[in-house]
């Protein structure tokens, strides 16, 4: 599978284009499912604080680029092309994009009824997409192993895709622990699009995730719940400045 990997604030990212990502799912065998994450800046500072975080996140075979802060990074340090991947975007390219592969989906999280709606929604979207079976687990400690019946339960429905929505940074943890004993061509984690293609949370107009203001869209509308995350948005950004300090520093000592 052709990617870039490039390391922004000490996680590496995987630049690669949702087209390559349906490719990759399409063809991994579902023995040895691959563990996606899809990392914003506030996972990235998770990361920072937390080794198991970070042990968690680095444990993924894809790392993708989601949230406008990481296409930023990637400008200010000079790197290739960022293709910004985010989780409810991704849930709806695989969806659509997967039909004609025939992928099944399985959706695992979210709050009691909110994966069931949305498969149904999606389903509706996406005449013929196969939907292999949904369950809202039980409140699932970090780093929790599958409880038996609920891998039971997946494993029997034979899907392509395990989509799993426990919040971050609880679902990069049990994504990190639990892949491999599913059997799927892909285990995602991609949190909020549980609340947003579920109807359970409004999603931004499309306009405003174009441009990249929908955390200030996400903001005004759960200010009490995000307030705190947005505020690694600078401490992110210190983390890419330093980045490019030690980079500048590196080039200037190998050219004297």
């Amino acid at each position: 599978m052709p990617r870039q990997r490039h390391r922004i604030a000490g996680i590496p990212f995987d630049f690669l284009p949702p087209g390559l990502v349906v490719e990759a799912i399409v063809r991994q065998p579902a023995s040895r499912p691959l563990a996606v994450c899809m990392v914003n800046p506030h996972t990235v500072m998770s990361c920072h604080r937390r080794a198991d975080v970070r042990n968690a996140v680095l444990a993924a075979d894809l790392i993708l680029p989601d949230g406008v802060g990481i296409s930023l990074a990637s400008r200010i340090l000079g790197l290739s092309r960022c293709t910004r991947v985010p989780g409810p975007s991704l849930v709806l390219y695989l969806c659509d994009a997967g039909r004609s592969a025939g992928l099944k989906h399985f959706f695992y999280g979210g709050a009691p009824g909110v994966a069931r709606r949305m498969a149904g929604r999606l389903a509706a979207r996406y005449p013929g997409l196969q939907v292999a079976g949904c369950h809202s687990p039980d409140f699932v400690p970090d780093a929790r192993d599958i409880p038996e019946p609920d891998r039971a339960l997946i494993n029997r429905s034979e899907p392509d895709i395990v989509w799993v929505g426990l919040g971050s940074p609880k679902q990069e943890m049990w994504v990190a622990r639990n892949a491999s004993k599913l059997r799927a061509r892909a285990v995602i984690a991609v949190g909020a699009a549980f609340d947003f293609h579920s109807g359970n949370v409004p999603w931004a107009p499309e306009w405003a995730r174009d441009i990249g203001i929908e955390w200030l869209y996400r903001l005004t509308k759960e200010p009490a719940r995000l307030w705190r995350r947005n505020l690694d948005s600078p401490l992110f950004l210190g983390a890419v400045l330093r980045d490019l300090f030690q980079r500048r520093r590196l080039d200037t000592s190998t050219q004297t």
